[in-house]
């Protein structure tokens, strides 16, 4: 092995000895307990009132205690506790403003729970306080099971009016997790709602899972998988679990990633000597090979106008991360600083990337703006890695280490914002957050 390629295979050793570490097995599909560890101190207070309900109906969820909990983990709202309220309003009527505004509240939501032939129907209204105005307010239908997905619409509605950003409680969040060792390891590929409930299996395996991506409708998942002893890509469709096998070759198979426009599928192969970066038509099934170069190129990830495409070599010596055209061509290295970069990513509007980038010896969250040049660190743990952007750019997950347990965090990309997301057991890794769900 030459000196160029030794730091890439370390990396892919690497990855894959993560995928491998487990702890008991468990029974049961534990969901993700979502703990806040840091959050905006100028943060807005706001009072979602309970929900009134039609005489005798009992809703399945707690409405309010949804929304709430949504908009205070974006770390940018702070909802005012039920025991303080002074009265609890459920229509405009109802509203006194002067009430609320000598409780120091900026807005108030309100919101009625009615039947409805499909199930429920849900309402609620937002209100500027001082101004004695509505912001916004809507009507939607919900069946019983999809009530808590109707709560984090109505949170994204109003984290949307009140910071012009899409909110993403609505989102869904795609990991790995792993219980137990050698032949008693078992690995899984979840999706959850972004709050961590409604977790679900995709597939399981004795063999490890990694790289999970998903395509741009949010109805399907591409992974890696070793089932087989050997690495393969497939792509899955979540609502019906139908699967395909897309990527088989001798060799490395690895780290998928779908197109912007959900056309072609990016992938690591070594099915022609080294590693190299292959782009796969999922309407013609052409494989179309991207670099060709003596090093090891790997970790694909595509700019949001499908311009381009950012990828890890070592084709420098260390570690490093290069653009290129999304037709393949030259290439040019983005990342500057520190002698390990990789696993990067663009942010939602193409002007920043994300990336794991090593610091003392420490493997940290780092972001890349793309114009200035200048890297910023996000996270200050010993083993981050995987980081993965919200769809509305603000947020950013990725998995590290809490004692001694793989688990998964988020922070803000302007900072103060940080939660982590643990199961009961078993290590959590490979996030990826999913598109807008619209």
């Amino acid at each position: 092995m030459s000196r160029h390629t030794r730091p890439l295979h370390l990396l892919l050793i690497f990855t894959l000895v993560l995928s491998l570490a487990g702890l008991e097995q468990v029974l049961a599909t534990p969901r993700l307990n979502i703990e806040i560890t840091g959050g905006i101190e100028a943060a807005q207070p706001i009072a979602i009132v309970p929900f009134g309900t039609a005489e005798g109906l009992i809703p399945p969820v707690d409405m309010a205690a949804i929304i709430g909990a949504d908009l205070a983990r974006t770390g940018r709202f702070k909802p005012m506790p039920t025991r303080d309220m002074l009265d609890m309003p459920t229509t405009r009527e109802e509203v006194d403003f002067r009430d609320w505004s000598l409780l120091g509240m900026n807005n108030l939501v309100i919101g009625r729970v009615e039947p409805d032939p499909r199930g429920y129907r849900v309402s609620f209204t937002l209100f500027d306080v001082f101004r004695a105005t509505e912001l916004a307010s809507s009507s939607l239908v919900s069946t019983k099971s999809g009530m808590r997905q109707t709560a984090h619409r109505i949170a994204d509605a109003i984290y949307e009016k009140l910071t012009g950003q899409p909110g993403v409680a609505a989102t869904r969040i795609a990991y790995v997790t792993s219980t137990g060792s050698g032949p008693d390891l078992s690995v899984t590929l979840r999706v959850a709602d972004a709050d961590g409930y409604n977790p679900q299996t995709i597939v399981s395996s004795s063999e490890p899972l990694m790289s999970p991506a998903w395509s741009p409708d949010g109805q399907r998942l591409a992974y890696v998988s070793f089932e087989n002893k050997r690495a393969a890509i497939y792509i899955q469709e979540l609502s019906s679990g139908r699967r395909e096998l897309v990527a088989s070759y001798p060799g490395i198979n690895g780290s998928p990633a779908f197109s912007p426009d959900g056309t072609r599928l990016a992938m690591t192969l070594s099915k022609d000597g080294n590693p190299d970066i292959y782009s796969l038509n999922l309407i013609s099934r052409e494989l179309t090979r991207l670099t060709d170069h003596y090093a090891i190129d790997t970790e694909p990830s595509w700019s949001p106008d499908g311009q381009w495409i950012i990828f890890t070599s070592n084709r420098g010596g260390s570690p490093q991360i290069y653009r290129m055209a999304a037709t393949g061509g030259p290439a040019e290295r983005l990342s500057r600083e520190g002698d390990y970069n990789a696993r990067a990513s663009y942010a939602p509007d193409g002007r920043s990337i994300v990336m794991v980038t090593r610091v003392n010896g420490a493997f940290r969250i780092g972001l890349l703006d793309l114009a200035r040049g200048v890297m910023r660190l996000l996270s200050r743990g010993d083993l981050d890695e995987s980081p993965s952007f919200a769809p509305n750019g603000a947020l950013i997950i990725y998995a590290t280490l809490h004692e001694g347990r793989g688990v998964l965090a988020t922070t803000s990309v302007e900072g103060g914002i940080s939660q982590r997301l643990t199961q009961d057991s078993g290590q959590v890794r490979e996030p990826a957050w999913s598109p807008l769900r619209r």
